[in-house]
């Protein structure tokens, strides 16, 4: 099976494909695994996946250790505190958050010597019949697949290779986010700290990571309007330079390593919706299939999931694609829908306040609890009995 794309979707699939008997390759446009990014975590049913990899320990000696978060004023007082072991570690700020960066490596630790890797190449032209899939490189090379899964991210390739033009199906939520690590020198000690405008609806953070020394400075800003480019990066420190002038906090400070730091990432808030994640011999997996957005918190819960199931049913059926896909698919499709929703609706709650608007209904928090509950556990993980199963490359931790 080839697989494209290296981050988290790729190398957890990798993993399941390998334990069911596959043999797998992965290809990657990027020279080399990228580090750093933003903060992703892992809550509930994907707490579990990382159990069952065998994972636990690893990914938890790489977490940033963050004990909580502070809301504050443009002076630094807090406003609000919220701790990581709320909602038994699921909460605002999860137990397990780690570096986008970081959780990429140990995925990639793992597979490294059962999975090829291909790095600085990616899929140009794919042709699929009953029986394979034809894939020529951009490097020149031409091989043969069973099956090929695109875990390439928000602006895949793949997806639009296969499927159609990436208007059709990548919904933008009217924000752009930030980040990138800056050195701590502004003692930040394991406390996460974000400032919000309130006219504006502006944001300005910083993040506790693994390297005490360093910090990761996150921005957020209103921009329904803006049409980036994800690959001119000098273009996009531009436009953040120039929507968080005049925003107070730390942020001249933050913005003033913007031209030294290693890591920098600017894109829009966006999903992607689409009616289903196959077709034929190829599918999706991960924000190309069906990104949640940052807003969720959940992209990486979502394609660790995701790739446990699709392996496990690919497997359960014979590595038949018709009937691996679509069970696949009905397995995960309600998980998704609660996780776009929670991002839809704390990206609404970051928009410019309307002075001249109705006021909001009052919510009603048993249904938004129901929402989170399902957003966080609303999927099985079958144990696969009588599946192959080489097992993980080390003892589980004990749940």
């Amino acid at each position: 099976m080839l697989v494209a794309g290296a981050s988290i979707a790729g190398p957890a699939l990798a993993h399941w494909l390998r334990r069911r008997g596959a043999e797998v390759t992965v290809v990657e446009r990027a020279p080399g695994l990228r580090p750093g990014g933003q903060a992703v975590d892992a809550r509930g049913v994907a707490k579990e996946v990382i159990r069952r990899m065998g994972l636990d320990a690893a990914v938890r000696a790489a977490c940033t250790d963050t004990a909580g978060a502070h809301t504050v004023d443009v002076d630094g007082n807090v406003l609000e505190t919220y701790r990581a072991d709320d909602d038994g570690g699921d909460g605002f700020i999860a137990e397990i958050e780690i570096l986008r960066g970081d959780l990429s490596q140990v995925l990639y630790d793992d597979t490294r010597d059962g999975v090829e890797y291909v790095f600085g190449d990616r899929i140009a032209e794919l042709t699929q019949d009953a029986d394979g899939v034809e894939v020529t490189f951009a490097s020149g090379d031409r091989r043969r697949f069973d099956l090929v899964v695109g875990a390439d991210g928000l602006h895949s390739a793949l997806r639009a290779m296969v499927f159609g033009p990436r208007e059709r199906f990548v919904r933008h939520l009217g924000l752009v986010l930030a980040f990138y690590s800056v050195p701590n020198e502004f003692g930040l000690d394991r406390w996460f700290l974000e400032y919000q405008d309130p006219g504006s609806a502006r944001t300005a953070g910083l993040r506790p990571i693994k390297d005490a020394t360093r910090a990761m400075a996150m921005f957020g800003f209103p921009a329904a309007d803006s049409d980036i480019d994800h690959r001119d990066v000098e273009s996009q420190k531009h436009l953040l330079r120039e929507r968080m002038a005049g925003l107070g906090w730390l942020t001249p400070d933050i913005l003033a390593h913007l031209d030294d730091t290693p890591d920098f990432y600017l894109d829009q808030v966006a999903q992607v919706v689409m009616d289903r994640w196959s077709n034929g011999r190829v599918a999706l997996i991960g924000d190309a299939a069906f990104s949640s957005s940052p807003m969720s918190g959940a992209g990486t819960g979502l394609a660790l999931v995701a790739a446990y199931l699709l392996a496990g049913e690919l497997a359960a059926a014979d590595w038949d694609p018709e009937a691996g896909f679509a069970a696949y698919e009905a397995r995960m499709r309600s998980f998704v829908e609660a996780n776009q929703e929670i991002g839809r609706l704390h990206a609404e709650s970051r928009a410019v306040p309307n002075p001249d608007a109705e006021p909001a209904p009052e919510p009603d928090m048993e249904a938004f609890t129901a929402l989170i509950d399902r957003a966080i556990n609303g999927v099985d993980l079958p144990d696969y009995a009588g599946v192959p199963d080489s097992g993980p490359s080390e003892p589980p931790a004990k749940p």
